[in-house]
């Protein structure tokens, strides 16, 4: 009896185990999925782009009295009734000519504050210490919908003195945070129709087959369908506070997003390159040689003889090398992860800026299996 009950007790404790691996795996797989907030947007909810022109003053002597700022002055002092002489040129170094460029948020109402980026538009030598006067900025429409004005942050340094400089990052452009006042709401009809659209980030038609499917599990059948590899259409409450209620729950259903396309990013200026997890070779064979160019060039000085009339005479010796390694054949096994393309990619000893031209033969080839995009 008392054997029949510690088998007993066994299997239950292997069986609780068993439960506590499961629900940690079905756990690991939660984590691992996307919600809709992470891969798509609803459609209507987006900023908008604002523009506008103004003038920094307060510069240290590191303004620019172009012609840009010389009318934006005139024109101001006009309206605040200073009048200068006709003709009269202003040459002030302690002012710059700017454009403003800030993004008005969804559902930005009246009062609330947004940040604004300042860049120089004349060839002042920096903007540090300025302060920005009151400027509009204008949507694409023409109107106005918001005010800019404050002190402008510069993330730059930079010091000069007796003919050298040293300068890091940009002078001439910098930041005002909650610089700008909003004005002007943007109508929208997100609270109209009896359904909202969800658009997702990157067109794929798995991943919206498989919202929509994640979808109708979560609130019943027919309430979503996919349009399109982008676009899904779910029936949402009229009601506005139903609606936020609903949109909050929608936003965080989880799903399994399609496998990415392979891809490789390639800067051949700075020599950095970039691949997904997805990226996977063929077994080729790469012969890759190094080709150096070296030249040299030494002055050389005809000095003519004492009292003989002569003039010196510097001419120049150059000399030029090509050298060139021999490239071995080197044979690349066909590889299913990330790690083992990078293995094989620095098998073959080519630089990063070399590895371009390996990558777009292995792709003409049929070697490699990812889209290569070069930026």
């Amino acid at each position: 009896m008392r054997r029949q009950t510690s088998a007993k007790n066994r299997l239950n404790r292997l069986l609780l185990t068993a439960v506590i691996c499961l629900a940690g795996m079905m756990t690991s797989w939660a984590a691992q999925a996307d919600r809709i907030k992470d891969i798509a947007d609803i459609a209507g909810v987006r900023g908008n782009q604002l523009v506008g022109y103004g003038l920094v003053v307060g510069l240290d002597g590191t303004g620019a009295s172009s012609q840009f700022a010389q009318q934006s002055i005139i024109s101001m002092l006009g309206q605040m009734g200073v009048n200068l002489p006709p003709g009269k040129a202003i040459s002030l170094k302690n002012v710059s000519a700017v454009m403003l460029t800030a993004t008005l948020p969804a559902f930005a109402r009246p009062g609330q504050q947004i940040d604004v980026t300042v860049s120089a538009l004349d060839n002042a030598k920096s903007l540090r210490g300025g302060t920005l006067l009151m400027s509009p900025l204008k949507g694409g429409d023409g109107q106005t919908y918001a005010m800019a004005q404050g002190n402008v942050l510069v993330g730059g340094a930079g010091a000069s003195g007796g003919g050298s400089s040293q300068q890091v990052n940009h002078l001439d452009a910098g930041r005002i945070s909650n610089g700008a006042t909003v004005e002007r709401a943007v109508q929208n009809r997100f609270g109209q129709g009896d359904s909202v659209q969800i658009e997702l980030r990157q067109t794929d038609f798995t991943t919206a087959n498989r919202a929509a499917k994640a979808i109708n599990l979560e609130f019943g059948e027919a309430v979503a369908v996919a349009l399109d590899g982008r676009l899904i259409q779910v029936k949402a409450p009229n009601e506005a506070g139903r609606r936020i209620a609903f949109l909050s729950q929608l936003e965080n259903v989880s799903l399994s997003p399609g496998l990415a396309t392979p891809k490789v990013i390639i800067n051949p200026r700075t020599g950095s390159i970039v691949m997904n997890q997805l990226v996977n070779l063929d077994k080729c064979a790469i012969a890759h040689g190094n080709l150096s160019v070296t030249i040299s060039s030494e002055p050389l000085v005809s000095q003519p003889g004492a009292l003989s009339g002569g003039q010196t005479v510097v001419t120049q010796k150059s000399d030029v090398q090509v050298k060139s390694e021999k490239g071995e054949l080197v044979v690349m096994p066909a590889t299913a992860s990330l790690s083992d393309v990078v293995k094989a990619l620095n098998a073959v000893g080519a630089t990063p800026q070399d590895l371009l031209a390996i990558l777009q033969a292995m792709k003409a080839a049929g070697a490699l299996k990812a889209d290569l995009e070069v930026i």
